[in-house]
């Protein structure tokens, strides 16, 4: 195993690497630029789970993060050998972005909901307040034979998509018609006959949603011609549109409250540091700088 897929392995279960000097391991080099395991674990650091998870299963995925992480290095070390930080503007923007950390990082410490922030009445009340967000519309089950016909298509193909429709309409005719597996031998849909996920009533096409509203369950519809050939579907499953209960979103419910009053708290510091240290601001210089384009 690689050192990379190691120390991504060991990421992945909250484990530290095994071997001697692991901080300090070379996963790549190019030339005499090195990224060590610490720089790895730093950049998957950034990663969502999900992206982790993924990045240890794709060999070529991990392999081109790191050539882009090496390419960015030895543009820096291409930079620096040049002494392009030294250059004024440069200099500048590098002083900016140090104090815009330094400050963003301190805030961040003050922008903090209080412990028992939010109480049941407030998350009861962002519940009533929010209550249309938290609509799951109408929902269908549905499986469909399809037969694929492009407009324009020939009159031998034609006539062969309409000789394969007459077979499928005459299969379906016994009541006990097995739906999916005649989807899996007729249909030109890859996947045809798996077990249909449920589909939001917005994501249907509106030809079809048209010929399913009022259509009981189990009821097949006749064929449908669209722009890319012909829609047999059969409605499995309806589930009517409801509103997620409270206790379902209360997770997301406290997440975003706690949010929002820690950016409440930030302000709040933001502006007791200006009430404590009055600021003097020279109007008069100020609106000569704007009139002469800020130069």
């Amino acid at each position: 195993m690689s050192g990379l897929r190691r120390v991504l392995l060991a990421f992945s279960l909250g484990l530290a690497v095994a071997g001697p000097a692991t901080a300090d391991e070379v996963i790549a080099r190019v030339g005499t630029v090195d990224v060590t395991a610490t720089e790895v674990r730093a950049l998957l650091d950034g990663l969502s789970a999900q992206q982790r998870e993924a990045l240890s299963k794709d060999p070529a995925a991990l392999g081109r993060m790191l050539r882009q992480l090496l390419a960015g290095r030895l543009l820096l070390a291409e930079a620096e050998a040049r002494k392009w930080d030294q250059r004024p503007e440069v200099a500048a923007a590098i002083e900016r972005a140090r104090q815009s950390v330094i400050a963003e990082s301190y805030l961040k410490t003050k922008a903090v909901a209080p412990a028992d922030y939010p109480s049941d009445a407030d998350i009861a009340s962002a519940y009533d307040a929010n209550r249309t967000s938290f609509l799951v519309p109408r929902q269908y089950r549905l499986a469909q034979i399809f037969i694929a016909l492009p407009q324009g298509a020939d009159k031998a193909a034609e006539a062969a998509a309409q000789k394969k429709l007459a077979a499928v309409q005459a299969a379906l005719k016994p009541k006990n018609a097995d739906f999916l597996g005649l989807a899996r031998q007729f249909s030109d849909e890859e996947g045809a006959g798996a077990d249909p996920a449920l589909a939001s009533e917005a994501t249907i096409r509106p030809e079809i949603r048209e010929r399913i509203a009022g259509l009981a369950e189990g009821g097949v519809t006749e064929a449908i011609r669209l722009d890319d050939g012909w829609h047999v579907v059969k409605l499995i499953e309806t589930r009517a549109a409801y509103t997620r209960p409270l206790e379902e979103v209360r997770p997301q419910l406290v997440e975003a409250l706690r949010r929002e009053r820690g950016q409440m708290e930030a302000q709040a510091y933001m502006a007791g540091l200006l009430q404590a240290n009055p600021a003097a601001i020279n109007e008069i210089a100020l609106s000569r700088l704007l009139a002469d384009g800020g130069k």
